[in-house]
């Protein structure tokens, strides 16, 4: 996400904050090239000029030319102008007081409505709230079994009907089906086309004059940069939308559509799909996404993430485990599951400062199935007792996962240093664990 702007504006930056003093030649020689970085990441060109010739003004004041460090104070510059460009703050769906709180999905064909709508059910559903799934999409025959089936797969009733092709007539009964259940949050997954045309936004204004969105998010997806923030713009004229989702963005390196779309629109961005699994959906934190941009990081996000894989209570027993010098291998295959869950490894290298600029940054998440088969092909002593493992039970443990000898010689190998690394924390008071693990 961002890669492409991201190591530009790094390269361009770091040129700029190795001079100990710079002039206005200087930095319109450094805006120069953030110009053609962000014209090269599909920004739009109306928005870089505006976006330049406000961190200009404020870069040529004196507090920036006279600072000790000025190369540093235009970068922290441009920082306030992206979290200014991309909305300033997280934009929260707003709840409805007389409940159900309706949002409508919409959108063009292919964008994601779907899957989103079942992303946003869930995280709502993890809120305590009781959210209701409507499959209006009565165009493409497999649009309802898609929800249905995320709908089961997250736990949240879908409401649908086969015996009528008139979304209105569906969305009035949907409506009456979530006040007599209770359900406080109803979505609306409704149809798109592959272009914008008058048919659908005709079919799209009779379900908004119908139901009365509180919200109607508009979801694009973000590779197809600059197209998607003019469809934006058409249905914020034509439908009038109060925010907007950006779905796959985590395929898309150039970012133009994130850092345009809002500034067209004048919607803030609520939420991105940085993955297609059903819990790969962010809330849109515009100071993160700046510092991710900027190469800085983004150490709340990390935390948030892990703290959605790793309890509280299980880190405790674990804290005790290490204590008591009784790490297993299960305890092993256990963390390494919860650290795959927080999501793709590089993006969460991504979100650790510093790390951005480590070129070529691959993870081979195969090493950690691959980890996973070998400890599960041990016996329940061999996981409790690494010292039990003589050469014919590694053969059988290599056989029985489908790796090599090498492989589970290595891996118990790693399982022995981190076991070292753990004992020095042992005894200790306030434990803090290594960074990470040796693999």
């Amino acid at each position: 996400m961002f890669e492409s702007i991201s190591e530009k504006l790094e390269s361009i930056f770091k040129k700029l904050k190795g001079k100990g003093l710079i002039g206005e030649a200087d930095i319109d020689a450094a805006l120069k090239e953030v110009r053609l970085a962000l014209l090269e990441a599909d920004v739009n060109f109306k928005v870089v000029k505006e976006f330049i010739g406000r961190i200009r003004e404020k870069a040529i004041g004196r507090e920036v030319l006279e600072s000790l460090t000025p190369g540093q104070q235009v970068v922290k510059t441009v920082h306030e102008e992206l979290c200014s460009l991309l909305g300033s703050a997280n934009a929260r769906i707003l709840l409805s007081p007389n409940p159900p709180t309706v949002i409508m999905m919409v959108g063009l064909h292919g964008s994601g409505k779907t899957t989103t709508s079942a992303k946003i059910a869930r995280m709502f559903k993890k809120e305590g709230r009781r959210p209701l799934l409507v499959a209006c999409d009565l165009q493409r025959p497999a649009a309802i079994d898609q929800l249905v089936t995320l709908g089961a797969q997250i736990g949240v009733p879908v409401y649908s009907s086969r015996e009528t092709k008139d979304p209105v007539v569906v969305t009035s009964e949907a409506l009456k089906k979530a006040r007599t259940e209770a359900h406080d949050i109803m979505i609306v997954d409704t149809a798109g086309r592959l272009h914008v045309d008058d048919s659908l936004m005709a079919e799209l204004k009779g379900i908004r004059d119908n139901i009365g969105p509180k919200e109607t998010l508009f979801v694009a997806d973000a590779m197809t940069g600059q197209d998607a923030v003019n469809i934006a713009r058409q249905f914020n004229e034509q439908i009038g939308i109060d925010g907007i989702v950006l779905t796959k963005m985590d395929g898309d390196a150039r970012g133009g559509a994130a850092l345009s779309i809002r500034e067209i629109t004048q919607k803030p961005i609520k939420y991105i799909g940085v993955g297609e699994k059903i819990d790969m959906l962010e809330p849109f934190h515009p100071d993160r996404i700046a510092s991710r941009i900027l190469g800085m990081g983004d150490i709340l996000s990390l935390i948030e993430q892990a703290q959605k894989s790793f309890d509280q209570k299980e880190a405790e027993n674990l804290q005790k485990r290490i204590i008591e010098d009784s790490f297993t291998f299960d305890d092993l295959k256990e963390q390494l599951k919860k650290i795959r869950n927080m999501g793709p490894l590089e993006s969460i290298l991504g979100m650790i400062p510093g790390m951005s600029k480590v070129k070529n940054m691959q993870v081979d998440e195969r090493e950690f199935v691959k980890i996973e088969a070998i400890i599960s092909s041990m016996t329940k002593k061999e996981r409790a007792n690494h010292n039990i493992l003589n050469g014919s039970r590694r053969k059988r443990i290599a056989q029985g996962s489908g790796t090599t000898v090498t492989d589970v010689n290595r891996v118990i190998k790693q399982y022995v240093e981190l076991k070292k690394m753990l004992k020095m924390f042992k005894g200790k008071k306030n434990l803090k664990l290594p960074r990470s693990l040796p693999f």
